[in-house]
């Protein structure tokens, strides 16, 4: 995951304790629920990976300290080939709308999608309910729609197939 659009640290003095206790807590959660997190240098914020049906996600969980707020992306292994981008980019649109919790993106760059879902808990403690209910919809959602993201990207069915076979 390109790290250039999740912020830059800030010196230690213009961190609240809120949010430092909450990059304490996300960290505390992802181990105790089996995540084996790994820090992720000059950031506030871990990398893990989770093996779901469909298959194998990288996962990056920041804390945006000078915002209190807590975001999560589950990533797809795969880059989307640079002639395929048009047809995913309208597969993930067709997959976002009416989404309730979090939304596809896609890096028109490199082909790297993901699957994000943000709190902002400014003011508030971080607590794990919160960070598990912003996890788990992330890395289920991604893997559901994998199937269909793999089968546009590499041909085999257009997006309104693809989306049709996940949705019903």
């Amino acid at each position: 995951m390109s790290d250039t659009s999740s912020g830059e640290q800030q010196p230690e003095a213009e961190i609240s304790p809120n949010a430092l206790q909450a990059y304490a807590t996300l960290g505390k959660y992802l181990e105790q629920d089996g995540w084996y997190p790994r820090p992720a240098e000059d950031k506030h914020a871990y990398r893990m990976y989770y093996r779901g049906k469909s298959g194998e996600l990288r996962c990056f969980a920041q804390i945006h300290m000078n915002l209190e707020q807590f975001t999560f992306y589950a990533i797809a292994t795969v880059n989307v080939p640079e002639e395929v981008r048009p047809a995913v980019a309208e597969f993930l649109m067709r997959a976002n709308y009416g989404m309730r919790i979090g939304n596809f993106e896609m890096d028109f760059a490199d082909g790297e999608v993901r699957f994000k879902t943000s709190l902002d808990f400014e003011g508030e403690a971080l607590t794990d309910n919160l960070i598990r209910h912003a996890v788990y919809p992330a890395v289920q959602t991604m893997d559901r729609y994998l199937p269909g993201l793999m089968k546009v990207a590499f041909g085999a069915m257009t997006p309104i197939e693809a989306i049709q076979e996940i949705e019903g």
